[in-house]
């Protein structure tokens, strides 16, 4: 999962700097690798789950402005991504999920008003 995000991530930077400009970062966290027993003398090895990775797009030409950052420790996921629309509305989403509490989502819509240009030749 964590190298298709990265290859999606890279894919679309790719396509933007052509026209504007992008960042981003991926940080893996590697932790030791911890023996699960399943009986039997079968076992398994587990590494502590911790990742941060964010992107950052932004195209004037296009109107593509959009960006994401989330991290990970354990089976805790924060993040937050924040998106313009057509529309010239802003959607902003924090969101977090856990084992205990499920996956949850604040989305807040901002508006902003979108003033022509008008060239004179």
């Amino acid at each position: 999962m964590f190298f298709k995000v990265l290859c999606v991530v890279s894919v679309a930077i790719a396509v933007v700097s052509a026209h504007g400009h992008s960042s981003q970062f991926v940080h893996k966290y590697d932790g030791h690798h911890e023996p699960v027993h399943h009986g039997h003398g079968h076992h398994d090895y587990y590494t502590y789950p911790k990742f941060e990775f964010g992107y950052k797009v932004d195209d004037d030409h296009t109107g593509d402005h959009k960006s994401q950052h989330e991290h990970r420790d354990g089976d805790v996921v924060k993040g937050h991504y924040s998106l313009h629309e057509p529309d010239g509305s802003v959607r902003d989403v924090h969101y977090h999920g856990d084992h205990h509490s499920g996956f949850h989502a604040d989305v807040k819509h901002s508006t902003h008003h979108i003033v022509p240009h008008h060239h004179h030749y």
